[in-house]
């Protein structure tokens, strides 16, 4: 079947959902890292390795969904429920910019008050303010949230947010895009359709997204390979997305609990997800969840990019996860790998290689 699989890739086709299935659950883990890592060479010929210089500021951590999967959100009642203020935001976002921060992820949870015009005010502010950060921020589920509460069609709600200074949108709570998975971890949450409905209609507007999966909570195999299917499908109809970033479900702290998917796991499905998605250039690997040195491993297996330097995080770390990178340990880490590190800006404009 290796081979069977070499020869289409070779070919420049597409594998199928049995082919991927077979590469997940049967194929061996060094021959799979080497069909992936092919991937990567052909895509990425220059041996560069990118990151950007950014931050993940979390304006509110009160959340309707309550998914059992996250350590971080509140109760609007809770004693440590917050909703920050517009010059708290200011200030971070200032002191991204005196790191040379280019990317402002700004995300909270399905807040039960926040309309449009909130959104709007905060990003016409930060973009008359920080002209050279780019705002890629919300998620899918947060802007129909928000088109919720503002009495808004998904595209009226898109067109404004996007003349108010937002960019691009990350691909955040897509978990697994398979909604018997999603009923157990994320009852509350939006259904995969709609989170592709979002990201579509993104796309048709002109703004770039990326596109994320959490595997190792209650999935199977299955689940995983129909998650990747459907973002390859998305893509094949919008050409939208600039990134796959898949991530392990961390579970301290969380009503869901279990155990974290393995190293080795990891690795599997960071290659699969790089032969499967053969029509997206950049796949992430993810130090924030998996450490610099299993990172370090990952860019052999499909890996080109390594994400942002993320100055704050604070979900995953509210999930007992707290990995920190500066911008300098980023960059010796690809050199120790034997790449190239280059900074690059959030749709993958190379501003300067090190």
């Amino acid at each position: 079947m290796i081979t069977e699989i070499e020869n289409i890739i070779n070919a420049g086709t597409a594998i199928d959902r049995r082919q991927a299935l077979w590469l997940l659950t049967e194929a061996e883990l060094l021959p799979l890292g080497k069909l992936a890592n092919g991937i990567r060479l052909k895509k990425h010929p220059e041996n560069r390795v990118t990151f950007v210089v950014d931050r993940n500021v979390n304006y509110s951590n009160i959340c309707e969904s309550e998914c059992k999967f996250c350590a971080f959100y509140r109760s609007a009642d809770a004693a440590d429920a917050y909703l920050l203020d517009y010059e708290t935001i200011f200030a971070k976002v200032q002191e991204l910019v005196d790191h040379g921060g280019t990317q402002l992820l700004m995300q909270g949870g399905i807040h039960p008050s926040l309309n449009i015009e909130w959104f709007e005010n905060l990003f016409q502010q930060l973009t008359a303010r920080f002209p050279q950060v780019q705002i890629h921020s919300l998620s899918p589920a947060e802007v129909i949230q928000i088109a919720k509460l503002s009495d808004l069609t998904m595209e009226e709600c898109l067109a404004r947010l996007q003349k108010a200074g937002l960019a691009s949108v990350p691909g955040g709570g897509a978990e697994i895009l398979v909604d018997s998975v999603r009923k157990t971890i994320s009852p509350n949450k939006i259904g995969w359709k709609k989170w592709a409905w979002v990201m579509e209609e993104a796309h048709r507007l002109g703004m770039r997204t990326t596109a994320t999966m959490m595997f190792g909570s209650r999935e199977t195999p299955e689940d995983i390979i129909e998650h990747l299917f459907r973002i390859r499908e998305i893509q094949e109809r919008t050409g939208g997305f600039t990134a796959f970033i898949p991530w392990s479900f961390q579970p301290d702290n969380t009503e869901l609990g279990g155990e974290s998917a393995s190293g080795i796991e990891y690795l599997k499905v960071l290659a699969v997800s790089r032969i499967v998605l053969n029509n997206i250039d950049n796949v992430q690997a993810s130090w924030v969840t998996q450490g610099s040195r299993l990172a370090q491993v990952a860019l052999f297996f499909g890996g080109n990019d390594l994400g942002g330097t993320m100055l704050e995080e604070n979900v995953v770390a509210a999930a007992g996860c707290s990995f920190r990178m500066l911008q300098d340990d980023i960059v010796e880490l690809v050199r120790g790998a034997g790449f190239t590190p280059a900074r690059r800006t959030t749709e993958y404009e190379i501003l300067e290689e090190y």
